[in-house]
């Protein structure tokens, strides 16, 4: 399953679904930039990726334009309605997964798509939604992976009509390759392409979707859609190797992948060999760290400050790394579940403008509730807001939730070097922490990163242990002193799905372009 690198020396676009890769590229063909390409894929994703992403949900847009000279992050996440408080869920130990109840948070994805263009695109709204809107209206072929989402989660969409009748036709799982109709889904774009942000925030599918998530027991009101807006703001930076990391700020996860690449700062990673139970054994212990802090601290810096000047300080990391055992796995943190799924897709053009972004449902299909005869599958991101009044993620009307997306973005002399990003809650921290490692301390390629055997620690995928998951194809001996060291392994096998999806494209020491996907998804590099 091992993939090459795509190379080139103009422009490039890497993302979860060909056909999404392919709808950037074709917007920088005609003429427009990477913030245009960016929202065709985006957008493109809604549709061919429906479990992974949708209108419904929220994103994160890291961008670099040559003008500015400078990297900016749009939060594109939305937030908590003014109903959403938490004694209406009084009695209860946490709050609801799945349907209307668990829709609690606007979505911002819509927000950001017409933020990014007009802060940057050189293209109309409806030119970049035309790829999405066909692929809604004339159907698209299921891909592998939505088949799989499907199979695993019919019971679970069989029980909200709506949904069902979209993604499970005729009561039926629909097979690889059969081609999908979302015709709803198509007239809500199209209604977008002709009026903007305002006709979902303001107008008539921002009333379709509050009259039918009320109707149904739902929280989020019309007054909770107009309000709603996304924000500019700079990333939070570390340093690694040489290199300017990037990453959302809060209410991100991202600055637990800057800890956990300034803990290795303390040692020389590429004096162990690749691969290795050390390499294995420092970069889980290192990853450990980051995501305890992370889910001591993480929540909407509106309501509760994050102390980010400490946690990235150079002697802060130097402290814990002093706590690493290189022969003892440190214990288990007791971790909450994580949302499953998320789609990073990135775009640089000729011009040198770079855009890393992430969207996300939370779960597979979210909150399994399509809203009315919208089409549009609403996120369950609320789900995840703590019911303990101690907790700095708890409830709150206006409260922006802890959230796993990551974008990630790595400059070499104040330009972008890497874009980089993957799926997975608790894994997004731990994936881009193998990759940078091994394109950085080791020489590899983004394609020969990727390929390389991966782990997963921690409750990623709602599961109730804190395992360390390893690929099988790691070897024997590797496992067995991960074992011996105090790990809790379990095996997985091959390019497990489990995994997520990381993809990056780089720019290497001779300026040229370097792509590569991953081989557990359906994605592609096009880069010319």
């Amino acid at each position: 399953m091992s993939l090459k690198a795509v190379s080139g020396t103009e422009a490039m676009v890497v993302s979860p679904h060909h056909l999404a890769t392919a709808a950037g590229a074709g917007m920088l063909m005609k003429g427009g930039n990477a913030f245009d390409a960016a929202v065709a894929v985006s957008a493109c994703l809604a549709v061919v990726y429906p479990h992974m992403a949708g209108l419904g949900g929220d994103a994160f847009w890291m961008t670099y334009h040559r003008g500015d000279g400078a990297v900016r992050v749009y939060n594109a996440s939305g937030r908590a309605g003014r109903l959403a408080a938490r004694e209406r869920f009084a009695g209860e130990a946490v709050l609801p997964a799945r349907g209307p109840k668990s829709a609690l948070v606007v979505p911002g994805m819509v927000d950001g798509w017409e933020a990014v263009l007009r802060e940057y695109g050189t293209m109309p709204l409806a030119e970049v939604l035309e790829p999405a809107v066909r692929y809604a209206v004339d159907g698209m072929p299921v891909a592998p992976h939505l088949h799989g989402a499907l199979s695993e989660r019919a019971l679970m969409l069989s029980m909200h009509s709506g949904t069902a009748r979209v993604y499970l036709p005729g009561g039926k799982i629909p097979q690889t390759g059969t081609r999908l109709f979302q015709r709803q889904l198509g007239e809500s774009l199209r209604k977008l392409a002709a009026g903007g942000r305002d006709v979902f925030y303001k107008g008539e599918l921002g009333r379709a979707i509050t009259e039918d998530l009320q109707a149904q027991g739902g929280l989020l009101t019309m007054e909770d859609f107009a309000a709603h807006s996304g924000d500019w703001t700079l990333p939070v930076t570390g340093a690694y190797r040489g290199y300017e990391i990037c990453q959302a700020p809060p209410n991100s996860q991202g600055f637990a992948g800057i800890l956990a690449l300034h803990i290795l700062g303390h040692t020389d990673i590429s004096a162990v060999p690749h691969g290795s139970y050390e390499y294995y054994h420092l970069l889980v212990e290192a990853l450990k760290t980051g995501l305890q802090d992370r889910d001591r601290y993480l929540a909407d810096p509106a309501f509760h400050p994050v102390p980010l000047d400490r946690l990235l300080s150079k002697d802060y990391a130097c402290s814990r790394f002093a706590d690493i055992s290189l022969s003892r796995a440190a214990a288990d943190r007791k971790a909450a579940a994580m949302g499953e799924d998320a789609a990073f897709a990135a775009v640089m053009d000729k011009d040198g403008n770079a855009v890393s972004f992430m969207q996300s449902l939370f779960h597979e299909f979210g909150s399994l509730v399509t809203a009315g005869d919208t089409g549009i599958l609403l996120q369950n991101r609320g789900s995840h807001f703590s019911l303990d009044p101690r907790h700095p993620n708890v409830l709150e009307p206006g409260k922006r939730c802890f959230h796993t997306l990551m974008p990630a973005m790595a400059l070499r002399e104040g330009k972008p070097a890497i874009l980089y990003g993957g799926q997975g809650g608790d894994g997004q921290p731990q994936t881009q922490t193998a990759m940078l490692t091994r394109m950085l301390d080791y020489g590899m390629d983004p394609q020969e990163a990727i390929n390389e055997p991966r782990w997963l620690w921690g409750r990623t995928w709602g599961e109730q242990a804190t395992e360390l998951k390893l690929e099988k194809r790691l070897p024997g001996e590797v496992m067995d002193k991960l074992k011996q060291a105090g790990h809790q392994v379990k095996t997985v096998k091959p390019f497990d799905r489990l995994m997520g999806h990381v993809h990056a494209i780089r720019v290497n020491e001779n300026g040229c372009l370097e792509g590569g996907t991953d081989p557990r998804g359906d994605g592609s590099v096009i880069g010319w």
